[in-house]
C-alpha cells in the first residue's frame, strides 16, 4: 500500500508541473510567436515602405482590407517600395 501512495504522489507531482510548464508557456512564450507570425505575415504585404538602415516602417491591409500604417519590418525583403 506504501508503495501505491508513493506512486500516486509522484503521479500528481508530474501532472502538477507539466500543467505549470503549459501555462508558463502558454502566457509567456505563445503569444510572442503569435505576434511574429502575425507581423511576418504583415511584413510578407506590406507597401509603401519607407526604408532607414535595418528597419522599415511600411503600410499594410488588415483583414477587412483597411489601410494600417506603421508596421515595422525588416528590410531584408525584395522590393518592399513597390
Amino acid at each position: 500500500m506504501k508503495d501505491a501512495t508513493g506512486e500516486l504522489s509522484m503521479t500528481a507531482v508530474a501532472v502538477v508541473a507539466i500543467a505549470a510548464i503549459a501555462l508558463l508557456f502558454r502566457s509567456l512564450v505563445w503569444p510572442q510567436i503569435q505576434a511574429t507570425i502575425q507581423r511576418n505575415a504583415y511584413c510578407s504585404q506590406a507597401h509603401a515602405c519607407n526604408c532607414s538602415g535595418s528597419t522599415c516602417t511600411c503600410n499594410y491591409f488588415d483583414e477587412n482590407g483597411l489601410e494600417v500604417t506603421g508596421l515595422k519590418c525588416p528590410n531584408n525583403q525584395k522590393e518592399l517600395n513597390k
